[in-house]
């Protein structure tokens, strides 16, 4: 039985995504041995839209374990968008069924996060044979342990808090690092506890900046000549807490900043005294080669995918639950984010070391 795969990256990059297009292409090559075709799919989404399509073969992945990126590129393509017809008068779902069809293909497989999730979920009750597999540095897909890019993430977000406490401490100073995650503290939260942070933030757990303040404070009369906040992007206060996140942009717009650590380095520098500086790591935590755990990680899922390939178990998406790999129906986890637990071991690891969150 002869089966042509196509395959697409969408959404942000991050290390591990060539891993796993590697694991997935050795091992149906490895199992289907000639009776296999992998149409590689470039920008995402948008490639689907557009056919962008182009056969590839064995040797196309070779030496592209330790690779950062994606070699198949990527393109933002956001769900909300995918129904509508827009000045360009593109049926995006229609065209992306057609590309289907004229690649003559027998899956689709895509690495993604939760707006790619969504879209899978879209094509795959359009009737498309879709295998999902989870991609993101902030590891919040619902329904998997573990996202390949991750580990890597908070590898890099680390090494990047650890050189701030030279630097904060030669000068007295307070630093305050973002870090990405907009909804979920995951990210933040790890490299905030293996960095050494004094004050994590993140948006599972609203912050007052007056407690953030009194923290630091403490710690400044304890003799500590320096703190170090490790901030989540979409980070928000209390009061922000109330809002949609539509008025929150507002509010912040209208104050004239922006981002949720310049506003805090500004608040804590005018209550404290204390110099405070920020430090916005940005895309290097989606940079660079993944690291041995993600490559190993990505591996496994990706041969995973093609058990599934083999097994016809379409609209699924790969998962790590208890160590053990599996699928999820993707109509179960698509559109879910998976939140950090305000009481869970993690949270409650940092406090029980001094840590504070701003809500005490």
């Amino acid at each position: 039985m002869k089966r042509r795969i196509g395959i697409l990256t969408s959404g942000g990059d991050c290390p591990g995504l060539n891993a796993t297009i590697r694991g997935v292409a050795k091992a149906c090559f490895q199992q289907f041995g000639d009776d296999v075709e992998i149409v590689g799919i470039s920008n995402g989404y948008y490639g689907l839209i557009h056919n962008l399509c182009k056969e590839m073969t064995p040797s196309d992945f070779s030496g592209i374990l330790t690779q950062g990126g994606t070699i198949l590129g990527t393109k933002r393509q956001p769900f909300k968008m995918m129904t509508v017809i827009g000045d360009d008068n593109v049926d995006k779902v229609k065209n992306m069924k057609e590309t289907y069809k004229k690649q003559k293909l027998d899956c689709l497989l895509t690495l993604g996060g939760n707006g790619t999730h969504k879209t899978s979920q879209l094509l795959s009750a359009e009737g498309l044979n879709v295998i999902g597999l989870p991609k993101t540095i902030d590891n919040d897909i619902y329904g998997t342990d573990v996202t390949f890019g991750y580990q890597t993430a908070v590898d890099i977000a680390t090494d990047a808090i650890d050189r701030l406490h030279t630097t904060a401490a030669s000068h007295s100073r307070i630093l305050v690092c973002e870090i990405m995650g907009n909804k979920a503290g995951w990210l933040t939260l790890s490299a905030g506890i293996a960095g050494g942070a004094d004050i994590i933030l993140i948006p599972e757990i609203p912050y007052d900046i007056d407690k953030v303040c009194d923290a630091l404070m403490r710690r400044a009369a304890s003799g500590k000549s320096f703190s170090i906040l490790a901030v989540a992007e979409g980070a928000f206060d209390v009061t922000e807490a109330q809002m949609k996140k539509k008025e929150r942009a507002k509010k912040r717009a209208e104050a004239g900043i922006l981002t949720a650590t310049s506003r805090i380095a500004a608040q804590v520098q005018a209550s404290t005294g204390i110099d405070t500086r920020v430090c916005v790591p940005g895309h290097m935590l989606r940079g660079g080669s993944p690291n041995a755990y993600d490559r190993v990680l990505a591996t496994q899922l990706g041969v995973h995918a093609a058990k599934l390939i083999a097994q016809e178990k379409y609209g699924t998406t790969v998962a790590v639950c208890g160590n053990k790999l599996t699928a999820n129906k993707l109509k179960d986890i698509a559109g879910l984010t998976k939140f950090v637990d305000p009481k869970g071991t993690l949270v409650t690891t940092a406090k029980n070391l001094g840590v504070s969150f701003g809500d005490k």
